[in-house]
């Protein structure tokens, strides 16, 4: 029998399921500075995006067997120090795709019908500048025919072109590990579907009218000052990856000269506390990072972190 900790919460499907396998699992979470005292206790521990497993907390714990991540991101853990160590390190790449691409293509919905600006002053001016908010809001548009980039075409990637082909885009994707991927269009029940190659950077900044990104971050931005200017004047930008994949001054330097006309974003460097001129701007729709918050994606991620860990003890 293993001792886990799930120190940042796990659908009860996924408990249930290491339970009933006799293993003790404790889901009262632990404080980050309490860790390095009780952690050593327990033979796996179980993250989303709050605890951080860092090398002198896998120091003090000679008998941890695995680290999982409820999620795709793996940045708030020394990956590479775990695994020399001999700990498996484990994530759920595949459980929370859908739900990234729905809220990716829920920011795009929202910026091309200004509904994030409508949901704010209604409530206020509704009743006595209706007239003046119809028209500040006339001026939309529509997502068919519209050429959407794609940043990162692995399992997000590809879930967010299934959904921009459904509506009409054309797709353009990049990745450089990846040079095709058979995507599928519609539910299930109409076995249809496209191979989409990839393509360059360049060229997909060249024709893009919206680009998104689905890519880890790795210690330096995707998008900086220099890509802002390769793209199209007028632009869309929607972040729902992870914080640090887009240097914030070089968006906000964008949005003011109007490289970009708008943006949605999920993803921040500063999290939990966001810098106040993004969270304030006027142009940019905004979610505190719910990109998999969804119960589907919650009881997915939570089975498969689960099949995974006893697979590993």
């Amino acid at each position: 029998m293993a001792r886990i900790l799930i120190n940042d919460g796990i659908h009860p499907t996924g408990e249930k399921m290491l339970r009933d396998a006799g293993h003790e699992v404790v889901t009262e979470t632990i404080a980050q500075d309490d860790l390095m005292s009780q952690l050593p206790s327990f033979d796996a521990i179980c993250v989303r995006s709050a605890t951080k497993v860092r090398e002198s907390l896998i120091n003090v714990c000679p008998d941890l067997k695995a680290i999982c991540r409820g999620g795709v991101g793996l940045d708030n853990i020394d990956v590479e120090y775990a695994k020399n160590k001999g700990i498996a390190v484990i994530n759920t790449p595949a459980a929370s795709s859908r739900s990234v691409a729905e809220l990716a293509f829920a920011h795009l919905f929202s910026v091309a019908r200004s509904l994030y600006k409508s949901n704010k002053a209604m409530p206020t001016k509704g009743n006595t500048e209706f007239k003046a908010l119809k028209k500040s809001y006339s001026k939309g548009f529509e997502l068919y025919g519209r050429t959407l980039g794609i940043i990162g075409f692995g399992r997000i990637g590809q879930a967010t072109a299934e959904l921009a082909l459904s509506v009409g885009m054309n797709v353009i994707a990049v990745d450089p590990y990846i040079k095709e991927a058979k995507l599928k269009i519609g539910g299930e029940q109409y076995n249809a579907e496209f191979t989409l190659t990839t393509s360059s950077m360049d060229e997909m900044f060249s024709k893009a009218d919206v680009v998104t990104l689905h890519v880890p971050f790795l210690g330096k931005p995707v998008l900086s000052t220099e890509e802002f200017g390769k793209m199209k004047d007028g632009s869309i930008l929607i972040n729902a990856s992870r914080g640090g994949t887009v240097d914030e001054d070089a968006m906000l330097a964008a949005l003011e000269s109007g490289k970009l006309a708008a943006a949605g974003v999920d993803v921040f460097v500063n999290e939990p506390s966001p810098r106040q001129d993004i969270l304030s701007h006027d142009r940019i729709s905004l979610t505190p990072h719910t990109g998999a918050s969804t119960v589907e994606a919650q009881e997915k991620i939570g089975i498969e972190l689960a099949e995974k860990l006893l697979a590993v003890l």
